[in-house]
């Protein structure tokens, strides 16, 4: 999508470090943590929230980075969160996790 923060960060149109990436997915630190540890694991197809998806697979393939990226970081203690809606707090609609640790 043009307009996507996620998809120009991905496309490299936006500068940014990434944690981890495979085929499926990448993370990034959100720039506006809300822990001490605050990863977004986002996929590389943009999918607008998780209303929207079709094949569950993704999701599991997302989990599966997730616990590559608590081992890479030495995170052990974790919160993750989907926030699915402007109304419930999804702010880039563009599917994600957050990955939140103290």
């Amino acid at each position: 999508m043009d307009d996507c923060i996620f998809c120009k960060i991905l496309n490299k149109q936006i500068p940014s470090e990434f944690v981890y990436e495979d085929e499926t997915c990448f993370a990034i630190n959100d720039i506006n943590p809300k822990a001490k540890k605050h990863i977004l694991v986002i996929p590389k197809e943009h999918i607008k929230s998780l209303n929207e998806v079709k094949d569950f697979t993704l999701i599991k393939k997302m989990f599966e980075a997730i616990t590559k990226i608590n081992k890479q970081e030495n995170i052990t203690h974790f919160k993750t969160l989907i926030n699915t809606g402007k109304d419930a707090g999804q702010v880039v609609e563009h599917l994600h996790i957050h990955i939140l640790s103290d």
